[in-house]
């Protein structure tokens, strides 16, 4: 049995270069270096993966051939941090060497790769994967899920919450071109709704059915830019969803959830929450979520600790995104198998 303690890091590659690794996950992996030993980045192009090692420092050996890394026996884990298109192929190849797997969100373009890639992980007992969703682990959304849970507002009725993001070629993910190929269902609607349905079924549990429509008002953002959902929970609770990359305001609606004794509003750093009349505010640390996912990940390693991110989760995020891009096609309500 491997050594559990604290001096006895997990060995992990990335693989990914890009925006994220280098601005979330390598800095996060520092934080918790006494958990993660970085020992091999990967990268379609030596340049990328050159200058993240370098961002890393120390002895990092780069790979732009993710068999030869994959090859390596001292190597315990993998954090995948590729372009939504091509995750999937490294996924089943990091599954099928047998090293533990944290792969970034949506779980895969598709429900229909998704459960290609659950059927490898069920061949691998005891090996870890987690769906890298780090909204899961934002301290104000899991503060939140806990206030919910002691019934803080009473019975859940309905839900609202707005999000526009107006994207411009100035910001940095705009800049990556695969975002904007319109390669793979919903474009920048699935990378970045995940997010939000994650939270949503954090806070009030699984999602029933859904009616949608969908638009793209920015022709540079494919396929579609703009969506608006209603929703129905398994416990009742009804919802509205607005999503818009196409259009911008400097007036969004936080997450807000009204109940029969009051309501709370919860965005990344903070809670308010209204009860008999009196408004309370809650400060969270902000933005900490991709830092919590990887020690539970590490705990989940080491001690076979569970987590909130695994494989079930992420497919069900993302079916739900499917069914509102469904909704919308063919104008009908469409209903989600809950447990």
């Amino acid at each position: 049995m491997a050594d559990q303690s604290p001096a006895n890091p997990i060995r992990i590659a990335i693989a990914g270069a890009g925006i994220y690794a280098r601005d979330a996950h390598v800095p996060s992996l520092f934080q918790l270096c006494d958990r993660f030993e970085i020992v091999a980045v990967y990268s379609r192009t030596k340049a990328s993966a050159a200058a993240l090692a370098q961002q890393i420092g120390g002895t990092v050996d780069v790979y732009t051939n993710p068999e030869e890394l994959l090859a390596r026996s001292d190597i315990e884990a993998v954090d995948i941090v590729l372009p939504i298109p091509v995750q999937p192929a490294i996924v089943e190849a990091a599954l099928r060497s047998g090293k533990h797997v944290m792969s970034e969100k949506p779980i895969a373009p598709t429900s229909e790769a998704a459960y290609h890639l659950m059927k490898i992980h069920d061949q691998h007992i005891g090996q870890v994967w987690m769906v890298a969703e780090n909204w899961r682990y934002e301290e104000a959304f899991e503060r939140a899920a806990e206030l919910l849970a002691e019934g803080a507002i009473g019975r859940h009725i309905a839900v609202q919450w707005t999000n526009f993001a107006r994207l411009t070629p100035d910001h940095k993910y705009y800049q990556t071109a695969w975002r904007r190929s319109g390669s793979f269902p919903g474009g920048f609607l699935l990378d970045v709704g995940v997010h939000h349905i994650a939270a949503l079924r954090l806070l009030l549990g699984d999602i029933e059915s859904v009616t949608g429509m969908v638009d793209q008002i920015s022709p540079d953002l494919p396929p579609a830019d703009t969506m608006c959902a209603a929703m129905r929970f398994a416990d009742g609770t009804l919802g509205a969803y607005f999503l818009s990359f196409g259009a911008g305001s400097a007036w969004d609606t936080p997450l807000t959830i009204v109940g029969e004794r009051g309501s709370l509003r919860v965005q990344r750093g903070r809670i308010d929450i209204l009860r008999g009349g009196v408004m309370e505010t809650i400060e969270c640390e902000r933005l900490n979520g991709v830092r919590r996912e990887l020690a539970a990940f590490a705990d989940a390693v080491r001690h076979g600790e569970p987590h909130r991110n695994t494989p079930d989760e992420g497919l069900r995020d993302l079916e739900v995104i499917e069914a509102i891009l469904r909704a919308a096609d063919n104008r009908r309500t469409q209903f989600l198998t809950t447990v």
